[in-house]
């Protein structure tokens, strides 16, 4: 599926009857799933999140942008945060299957119809920018709503889209496409707007002013300011005060994560402010995060202890919230705040019961699950296993030269447990897709095309868990030559749970290729993968047992 993120960032954050009916506009779009709406009193200002296929999100977002100027009156708005408009920014953010180059044209659509159907002054920026001082949404909103009606009829800033003219009510949107943002708030022990201004400009990439002795703004020989650049590359940030948290804050937009990682973030500001006599006390994220961005963060502060980094994803996630103090201001709940949560599907059933329940499930008289379920369940065992041993050898004295070589097991073992536990309920999932291709009336022209490519979607899932377990199979073996000889029996056990589960999975393989198209493709795959695993698992069950019986 083609998905595409939405976060508009409206001038209202105190009148909930105001921006929840401007997220409903949004919501109110088939195929829109609003994620997230977080709105902030002292900044006046509410971050809304929704995804979506392309052209709903196209829809959506005009739906918002229109509900937004019917209801927030730009003359009376104040607020902490820079703005320019009722609905201040409006950008696209690729997800999945979707490009940058699909996603600027997308925001070149909505900045058009905008423009034309509400007559509302229009201008894109990042990836769909027309001109390249207009790509920085910064330099687009300076001088704000208040000197917007200067700047608008500047040649250099007449709009994309829409009026030439300065709407009193609506002031003008930003439009774009950009990649994933992370609104980023440091807080600060003070209530001092100009200490917090000095670590943002500490850390942000454009810096500050030079300035001489005597306080003046230093010129180049073109009359222009001179800067002296900050330490974070892909970083904006100011510094402000917010009474409802009692404290002040450094207010950070963080462009690229790749170039700045959130953690990064959050230690240089906690440098800065310690050499200026202040004190870091908590963080916050506005809006929603990307999965990987708190596992990076949760690894590299339980790297910093000394720690194992190869443990569960809950455990890196709940490290990253106490260690970054995302809970402080307000509780930050993961499956609230965290995209990939957020978007993971309500069918993911079987995979959070109970052991007991998904037994008894499992025993009763339904079709699903099944022995491709099991099958995945068991690699996925079978995975843990290698994350467990490694973790455990992590964390004894006499293994510290091995440490990378642990964490490297422990990390990937980790990634196949959560790939093989989300094929526990992809099996059940394609199988019900082929009953109910199954159920279409016997007389319907396309009954056969959809049998087909559902027994196709449905070999593929145990076909993926076999072609995993020889990994899993790997990395036991691998954990059992250099982890803790005392954990050898559970490293030997986690390579008899891949081979119980590719065995398994090479049955659910082979009982759906029957009078399929491309059986002879897909079965050999299955056969290579099989035979993989039978040599290491014979290797690795030989290995395991002459140590074993040894002592």
């Amino acid at each position: 599926m083609k998905l595409v993120e939405c976060v508009p960032n409206i001038s209202e954050g105190r009148r909930p009857e105001i921006y929840e009916a401007v997220a409903a506009a949004a919501a109110s779009v088939p195929g829109v799933t609003l994620l997230n709406v977080d709105p902030g009193a002292d900044t006046n200002r509410t971050v809304i999140t929704f995804v979506g296929e392309p052209e709903a999100v196209l829809e959506g977002a005009f739906q918002l942008i229109k509900k937004g100027n019917e209801l927030i009156d730009m003359a009376r708005h104040r607020g902490a945060h820079p703005r320019i408009g009722a609905v201040d920014v409006v950008p696209l953010v690729p997800v999945a299957e979707v490009t940058m180059d699909e996603c600027a044209e997308l925001a070149r659509r909505l900045g058009e119809r905008v423009g034309k159907e509400l007559a509302i002054p229009v201008y894109l920026y990042e990836f769909a920018a027309s001109a390249p001082h207009r790509r920085n949404l910064a330099d687009i909103r300076e001088g704000e709503y208040e000197g917007l009606s200067k700047k608008i009829v500047q040649q250099d800033w007449k709009p994309d889209f829409g009026p030439a003219k300065f709407n009193p009510r609506s002031g003008a949107t930003v439009i774009g496409a950009r990649k994933f943002l992370v609104a980023y708030n440091v807080n600060l022990n003070t209530l001092d707007k100009r200490l917090a201004t000095r670590v943002a400009f500490d850390v942000r990439e454009r810096g500050r002013m030079k300035r001489d002795a005597e306080g003046n703004p230093i010129l180049d020989k073109k009359g222009e300011p001179e800067w002296e650049p900050g330490l974070l590359k892909s970083v904006k940030a100011v510094g402000w005060v917010i009474p409802e948290y009692g404290c002040a804050q450094v207010s950070i937009n963080l462009t690229d994560l790749d170039v700045t990682p959130l953690h990064l973030a959050f230690d240089t500001c906690e440098e800065r402010a310690r050499e200026r006599g202040l004190r870091v006390t908590g963080s916050e994220i506005v809006g929603l995060v990307p999965l990987s961005v708190l596992l990076e963060a949760g690894r590299h502060y339980l790297r910093r202890m000394g720690r194992p980094t190869g443990v569960p994803e809950s455990a890196l996630v709940q490290t990253a919230i106490r260690t970054l103090g995302l809970s402080e201001i307000k509780p930050f709940n993961p499956k609230e705040r965290i995209i990939e949560y957020r978007l993971a599907s309500t069918t993911s059933r079987l995979a959070s019961m109970s052991v007991r329940d998904f037994v008894d499930e499992l025993s009763s008289d339904s079709p699903a699950p099944g022995g491709g379920s099991v099958a995945a369940l068991a690699a996925s065992m079978g995975a843990a296993l290698a994350a467990m041993v490694a973790v455990i050898s992590h964390t004894k004295k006499g293994f510290e030269s091995k440490h990378a070589e642990l964490d490297a097991i422990a990390t990937r073992a980790q990634t196949l447990k959560e790939q093989l536990l989300g094929a526990v309920d992809a099996d059940t999932a394609a199988f019900d897709r082929l009953l109910e291709a199954m159920r279409l009336p016997k007389d319907d022209p396309a009954r056969d095309a959809a049998i087909v490519s559902a027994t196709i979607g449905a070999t593929e899932i145990p076909l993926g868990v076999l072609e995993a377990c020889p990994e899993v199979i790997e990395l036991c073996r691998e954990i059992a030559h250099i982890g803790l000889q005392a954990s050898l029996s559970d490293a030997g056990v986690g390579a008899q749970m891949a081979r119980a589960a590719a065995a398994g999975a090479y049955q659910n393989v082979c009982i759906n290729l029957v009078g399929l198209p491309d059986r002879a493709t897909l079965l050999s795959r299955a056969d290579a993968a099989w035979l993989e695993v039978q040599q290491l698992h014979a290797i690795a069950e030989k290995e395991t047992l002459v140590k074993l019986r040894e002592g």
